[in-house]
């Protein structure tokens, strides 16, 4: 049975994938392995050891990303193993490479061609794709974007990557690529769903937060009350009189002092009566 083709807009889903997953991180690490020599890559990560633990204090370095730049004896860091996001953020925080006209938050415009600016096109694509509903991607954005990256490869990767990327795009896609097309959205869609998930345990976290604060209050004001109540208690257990006996004996005196009239308060006698 002949099979159908894929409509453009998924075919061009699946080769925006591919290039962003498949060759761009590749054209990026031979710019990282120029600015970080593989058989001093050890050296110049121990090096920076300070700058880095900056980058991973204020989370633009994750702990498994850092496991990576610092593995365990005998073993030393390798940018095979190093994902795109890592180089990139090497790359900008450890060189000397001036960042683009309007940041590494935008897209760069077309005369910017230097590779902080190829690494922003990079970055800035892969955020917009992981970002898609829906699997597919009109011709109109995908001619301009694929251009673009394709252009940002050539100048980090070379010529045989750029020609990796016109294979790719002449390259047929029918019905029997519907397994890699479905992976994709896969992974897409779990991509999504571990942010929400994400963003949930941030909100949990702040009530958590929110909820141990009036807790640590209100323990403070138990706190204070046990302390008044074992003051209390502490009087009542030395006072050798129990209370409704003391009260007692006050109204007794009470009622000599008002029947005796002839009764003069001396301090000997006050002192009697407190001793009573």
């Amino acid at each position: 049975m002949a099979s159908t083709s894929l409509s453009s807009e998924d075919a061009n889903y699946v080769k925006m994938s591919l290039l962003l997953t498949g060759i761009s991180p590749r054209a990026v690490r031979k710019l990282f392995d120029r600015e970080f020599a593989p058989s001093c890559l050890d050296a110049s990560i121990k090096k920076e050891y300070n700058a880095l633990n900056d980058l991973k204090l204020n989370h633009r370095i994750t702990q498994s990303q850092w496991n990576l730049l610092f593995p365990r004896h005998p073993d030393v860091p390798n940018s095979k193993s190093f994902d795109i996001t890592l180089m990139i953020t090497l790359l900008r925080n450890l060189t000397a490479m001036n960042p683009p006209q309007f940041g590494y938050e935008k897209l760069p415009t077309s005369i910017e061609i230097t590779p902080a600016a190829d690494l922003c096109r990079i970055k800035y694509y892969r955020n917009y794709f992981a970002h898609l509903d829906q699997g597919k991607i009109d011709t109109a954005f995908f001619q301009i974007s694929w251009t673009d990256m394709t252009g940002a490869i050539n100048r980090l990767g070379g010529e045989q990557m750029k020609l990796e990327c016109d294979q790719l795009k002449t390259k047929p896609l029918d019905q029997t690529n519907q397994e890699i097309m479905m992976d994709v959205k896969r992974s897409s869609n779990e991509i999504r769903e571990l942010r929400g998930s994400l963003e949930n345990l941030k909100l949990s976290c702040i009530e958590m937060k929110k909820c141990n604060a009036i807790l640590n209050e209100n323990h403070e004001e138990v706190k204070k009350s046990f302390e008044l109540l074992n003051e209390k208690v502490t009087t009542l257990y030395h006072d050798t009189v129990p209370w409704n006996i003391r009260a007692q004996i006050d109204k007794t005196l009470g009622k000599w002092k008002d029947r005796d009239s002839m009764f003069v308060e001396t301090r000997a006698a006050q002192q009697v009566l407190n001793h009573l």
